[in-house]
């Protein structure tokens, strides 16, 4: 689910600071949501995906894949 043009929909706000994250190249990081500040982590068994902020602590909060959509479309 990597795009390789972030910025396609004109929509996407885009965290400064999440640009140079070294797990954006990673499977198990949706890069969508990633680059909007949050955390991005996927449960790859279940496709859910972290919406919590990027570095937060604890455990990941995972969403459904609708709900990530809406949250890289924002």
């Amino acid at each position: 689910m990597n795009s390789q043009n972030p910025n396609a929909t004109g929509r996407r706000q885009i965290h400064e600071q999440s640009q140079h994250r070294p797990d954006l190249s990673s499977p198990h990081v949706r890069e969508d949501v990633a680059i909007t500040g949050l955390c991005g982590n996927v449960h790859l068994p279940t496709g859910r995906t972290c919406d919590l902020p990027e570095r937060h602590e604890g455990s990941c909060h995972f969403v459904g894949p609708e709900d990530a959509e809406n949250l890289a479309a924002q």
